[in-house]
């Protein structure tokens, strides 16, 4: 009980450091320009957390545990923006949940093998996690029109929103992203489960 009560508060915590790392791909305004960060920066923090605090517990569906906090604690910030008068699609969730589950799965599957949760699990939550979330972004309704009529408040001069630049740099953000989060989540991952056995 008490490594399941420590595992809620420390996965509301790292919701706010999740959102953190990139606070402005959560809102419409930036989300289609900033698909590639989001796509590192999300599956990692999703995969360092949930692979330390299974590791730490031994049993698969933390990972999924783990997720289902975070988008709990998401979704009140989105209504909180809702109750403020912005619009339902100001605020994106991210869909953490089946990347972890594909995580748990892996876990679970090969006898919980710590190593291949991290080298398996891990690659499954970075290309998954970006076409679940390209699914989930197509879903909202004209961003840019959001974005210009709700401006946050909080939004710096220089994060202005801009027309997306997106296919000029690279045909595919999915794949782009897909592979550099597949890319760079086992390693950290790894350093997770590393510091996990410390």
């Amino acid at each position: 009980t008490t490594h399941y009560l420590f595992i809620v508060v420390v996965a509301v915590n790292s919701t706010l450091l999740t959102i953190n790392a990139g606070d402005y791909i959560f809102y419409t305004d930036w989300m289609w320009t900033s698909f590639v960060v989001f796509s590192v920066s999300q599956p990692t923090m999703l995969a360092v957390g949930a692979i330390y605090y299974m590791l730490f517990t031994g049993v698969p569906g933390t990972a999924t545990y783990y997720a289902t906090i975070m988008t709990i604690y998401t979704w009140v910030a989105k209504g909180a923006w809702f109750a403020l008068g912005y619009p339902y699609d100001f605020i994106v969730v991210p869909v953490w949940i089946p990347s972890a589950m594909l995580l748990d799965l892996s876990y679970w599957a090969t006898r919980r093998n710590k190593h291949a949760a991290i080298l398996i699990g891990g690659s499954l939550v970075g290309l998954s996690f970006p076409l679940f979330n390209m699914v989930n972004l197509l879903l909202v309704r004209d961003p840019l029109e959001t974005a210009f009529k709700y401006p946050r408040p909080t939004l710096p001069a220089y994060m202005t929103p801009i027309e997306p630049q997106v296919g000029k740099f690279y045909n595919s953000p999915v794949a782009l992203g897909s592979g550099a989060g597949a890319v760079l989540t086992v390693p950290i991952a790894a350093l997770g489960a590393k510091l996990n056995t410390w």
